[in-house]
């Protein structure tokens, strides 16, 4: 019997893995995403591990070929939006990402940030089909972003004596947080990779 749970996690790509590893403990594999809601069937329980990637700084084409060595490793990619937005047409400026990819729209990453990726649970860490180093500079560039935008919101909220700017200041503090947990997890994974523990 399967299962349809509502759940969004914005950028708490931690959160939603030890959520869907927790699933797959209770007996649950996911067959796919929608906006807001994750569906699942019944399975042996922990027979996958889940693993979530933010990739919206790829262009289609670098996505598109990351997904590929993905699945030619053996794993299972699902995609999984970051907002909860169900409009139609749109595109989005991201000046954070790399060339060919600062302009998403539904054809290329818009609606598509996040990367699931599945394996079989055999007791072996997953294998990353992109190098540590690459993975480090694209989410350390993400990373500076968030300050670069904290930042000038802040001073907004501080010149324009503005509640409403120190509000906002918020939204680019979090994504910078985020980031960093992410590059910590990331140099965690490479230091036991390096001591013989994966």
């Amino acid at each position: 019997m399967g299962k349809r749970v509502f759940r969004f996690y914005w950028l708490l790509m931690t959160s939603q893995e030890r959520w869907l590893n927790k699933m797959s403990d209770e007996g649950y594999r996911l067959l796919k995403t929608t906006t807001a809601h994750y569906e699942f069937e019944e399975c042996e329980k922990g027979k996958y591990r889940y693993r979530v990637e933010y990739i919206a700084n790829l262009s289609k084409e670098s996505a598109g070929e990351y997904v590929k060595a993905l699945e030619d490793c053996g794993y299972r990619v699902l995609f999984k939006n970051l907002n909860m937005d169900y409009s139609a047409g749109k595109a989005e400026y991201r000046p954070w990402a790399e060339e060919g990819g600062h302009i998403a729209t539904e054809k290329t990453t818009l609606h598509k940030e996040l990367l699931i990726i599945e394996k079989e649970n055999d007791g072996k860490a997953f294998e990353s089909c992109t190098s540590f180093e690459k993975r480090y500079h694209s989410y350390s560039k993400l990373r500076m972003w968030g300050v670069a935008g904290f930042l000038v919101t802040a001073l907004l909220g501080i010149a324009g004596k503005s509640i409403a700017w120190g509000v906002l200041a918020v939204l680019p503090f979090a994504w910078m947080i985020l980031f960093h947990l992410e590059i910590e997890k990331l140099k965690k994974e490479e230091r036991e990779k390096k001591a013989g523990k994966c």
